[in-house]
């Protein structure tokens, strides 16, 4: 009997190859052959071949195989963000927005996208305690019908830092120290040492030290894009806006005492488990949103930035709107695959969701994907867990590289007259969209004002209660036991003064540490004092302002007529 006709032609490879991903990611063990890497049955794994009892043989291919491939299994790790929890689920449009967004998602009430969301602590290594004092990161990937965007944000509405050239200096004082190899959980000098000399980072410091310092797990947490970023409908107007993901499960904290009892992986457990038993998490998509002659009114009535990354806008005067509703249902099947390779990049954005001129922004929009091409690959966009959902085949000219999968056939590799690839029309008109800034180029650096201080206050003020502010004291004092520097607790108490005379009376006393009675004699090595009494410390680090003093009145804010509008 003849046997059954097989196509073995490349093209029925590659048909049932690449058609395979899922049936593998769900294959039990009992369905697969153990084989080496080309494929070739190993009767048993455990076996290396020897001469006689004397020397391995370097013809055994299985053995070199699998201690070549063990030899790189790690991929570099995330410099920052590196301890993190994944899952997948839905977001649905529960209240359209067509009058602020020409998003594709945002048109009609109950349109639905797949989304992945990574959480994850910032500061800490890949084995670090995951109930560690630090913000966390919350990322969400919307896999749109016009491509994927990623939401990349954080717990706290604010941040460190302003200045964008400040973030690598900034991460490494939350690292190892470089001499003694320790972290600040055991000697926090640079810890302290940094915030000292950049007050602007008080009010992030505040949320750090308070009770959403430890959020309960992920699920019991916040999510804020932090930055501004803009919004355009289809007329072409557009909208400064922020991103709010709010918790439906409520905001849960343990103490700093109670995060002891835990175990170090206590939100990844909290998570799987949750939705494994199909205890499904939730969130809310909400916005808030301001024109940008707002924007430059903000800045000259109340002194809020937009473009400040440390400055928040208040929800009074910019109420949130809900857009939608997020629910994580589907755990990884495996972690490596689907959460380690999921990369998140702030410059991936769809039409009508554009950055503003927030500096760290920007900066953001080069720095992310870069890391995921070095930690990942060039090609890291053709994982599954990466990989845009769209309505049609993608064409670009961004071809070969490390693992190119996908490498978009027989296609002309250049823009080609004979055979073209189709283009989208352009949705808006771009000329309208830009914010038309006007100015000229300038060396910036950021200056610490009396009102980087206002937030804060209203947070020690009218949000913290007693027993919070109690915590509050007890946690940042505990963490400044461990810098034997006396002079930087003396500078930190003086920064908490300038909030609200009652931290740093308290810190004293809980400290034994008595601390300066403001900052408007300080000089700081990372910002300018513009709340210094005498020139000779105003200027960072003593710099030479004979050329040029980096200092603007605005401070980086949209200054009235600075966008260039006219009416709008």
């Amino acid at each position: 009997m003849a046997p059954a006709a097989v196509d073995s032609s490349f093209k029925a490879h590659v048909a049932e190859r690449f058609c395979t991903y899922e049936a593998d990611r769900k294959a039990t063990s009992k369905e697969c052959v153990y084989t080496t890497s080309n494929g070739v049955p190993v009767p048993h794994p455990y076996e290396a071949q020897r001469l006689g009892n004397g020397p391995l043989l370097l013809q055994d291919f299985h053995l070199v195989d699998l201690l070549s491939h063990f030899d790189r299994e790690r991929i570099p790790e995330r410099v920052v963000h590196a301890k993190g929890s994944g899952a997948h689920g839905e977001f649905v449009v529960t209240d359209p927005c067509p009058d602020l967004c020409l998003a594709d998602l945002f048109q009609e009430k109950g349109n639905k996208c797949s989304i992945t969301v990574r959480f994850s602590t910032v500061g800490g290594e890949s084995g670090s305690h995951d109930l560690a004092r630090d913000p966390r990161g919350f990322s969400v990937k919307f896999r749109t019908n016009e491509g994927n965007w990623d939401m990349v944000a954080n717990n706290t509405p604010v941040f460190f830092l302003r200045d964008p050239a400040k973030f690598p200096f900034f991460i490494h004082t939350q690292k190892r120290d470089p001499a003694t190899h320790l972290t600040h959980a055991d000697d926090s000098t640079h810890f302290w040492e940094y915030f000292s000399q950049n007050p602007e980072s008080i009010h992030q410091v505040m949320v750090l030290f308070g009770d959403r310092g430890i959020p309960k797990g992920y699920r019991f947490m916040n999510g804020y894009s932090g930055h501004t970023m803009k919004l355009v409908n289809k007329d072409g107007d557009w909208v400064y806006c922020q991103f709010h993901m709010k918790s439906m499960q409520g905001i849960q904290f343990f103490t700093q005492e109670e995060s002891a009892n835990y175990s170090p992986d206590y939100s990844q457990k909290d998570l799987y488990e949750a939705i494994q038993k199909g205890d499904y998490p939730k969130w809310t998509l909400e916005v808030q949103t301001m024109t940008p002659k707002q924007a430059e009114e903000l800045w000259e009535t109340q002194k809020i930035n937009v473009f400040d990354l440390t400055h928040i806008w208040p929800q009074g005067q910019f109420p949130r709107r809900k857009i939608g509703e997020f629910t994580l249902n589907e755990n990884a099947i495996n972690y490596f695959a689907e959460v380690e390779q999921a990369a998140f990049n702030p410059a991936h954005m769809v039409p009508g969701i554009e950055p503003s001129a927030d500096p760290v922004l920007q900066s953001r929009l080069f720095s992310y994907p870069d890391t995921h091409r070095h930690r990942i690959g060039v090609n890291y966009q053709q994982l599954p867990v990466n990989a845009p959902r769209t309505a049609y085949m993608h064409a670009n000219f961004q071809r070969d590289g490390s693992m190119a999968f996908f490498n978009q056939g027989a296609r002309p590799n250049y823009l080609s007259s004979i055979d073209p690839v189709l283009f989208e029309p352009r949705a808006v008109d771009l000329d309208k969209t830009h914010g038309h800034f006007t100015g000229e180029a300038v060396t910036f650096l950021s200056q610490i004002r009396p009102e980087d201080f206002n937030a804060p206050r209203a947070l020690w003020q009218k949000v913290f209660d007693e027993p919070a502010r109690e915590r509050f004291i007890n946690n940042v004092s505990g963490k400044m036991a461990s810098c034997p520097d006396k002079e930087i607790l003396k500078r930190q108490i003086a920064i908490f003064r300038e909030v609200d005379d009652d931290i740093a009376k308290r810190l004293e006393k809980a400290t034994g540490i008595q601390g300066y009675d403001g900052i408007k004699n300080m000089q700081f090595n990372g910002t300018h004092n513009g709340m210094a009494t005498d020139d000779k410390v105003k200027h960072a680090n003593g710099i030479n302002v004979s050329k040029c003093t980096s200092m603007t009145e605005d401070n980086g804010a949209p200054r009235m007529g600075m966008h260039n509008l006219g009416g709008n």
